[in-house]
C-alpha cells in the first residue's frame, strides 16, 4: 500500500488559502478524492467539505557538463487542494 499523503505544500499562496480553510498537499499519482479525503479526516482529525485535484507534468531539465549536455525530466505529481467544514483549521506549525 502506498502513502496516500505525501506533504503538505506551503507557499505563501497556500497560507493565503488557510484563511479560507483551504490546504494544500502533494498526494500520490494513484489516489482519488474518496480516499485523500478519508487520509486527511484520519490524519488530522478534521471534516473534509470539498476536494479539488491538479495532475501536474514534471519539467523537463537539462544540465550542462564536461561531456556535454545531459537531459532530465523532473517527476510527475498530483496536488490536492482540501476545503475543511466551517470553524476547523489544521495547524502544520503546532509541533515544532
Amino acid at each position: 500500500m502506498s502513502v496516500i499523503l505525501k506533504r503538505p505544500i506551503i507557499t505563501e499562496k497556500m497560507t493565503a488559502l488557510a484563511v479560507k480553510r483551504q490546504y494544500a498537499f502533494e498526494v500520490d499519482l494513484n489516489a482519488n478524492k474518496i480516499e485523500i479525503a478519508r487520509a486527511i479526516e484520519k490524519k488530522f482529525n478534521v471534516t473534509v467539505e470539498s476536494i479539488r485535484t491538479i495532475r501536474s507534468k514534471g519539467k523537463r531539465k537539462s544540465q550542462m557538463t564536461k561531456r556535454g549536455r545531459i537531459p532530465g525530466k523532473r517527476a510527475d505529481f498530483k496536488k490536492a487542494i482540501v476545503t475543511l467544514k466551517q470553524d476547523q483549521k489544521i495547524d502544520f506549525f503546532e509541533n515544532v
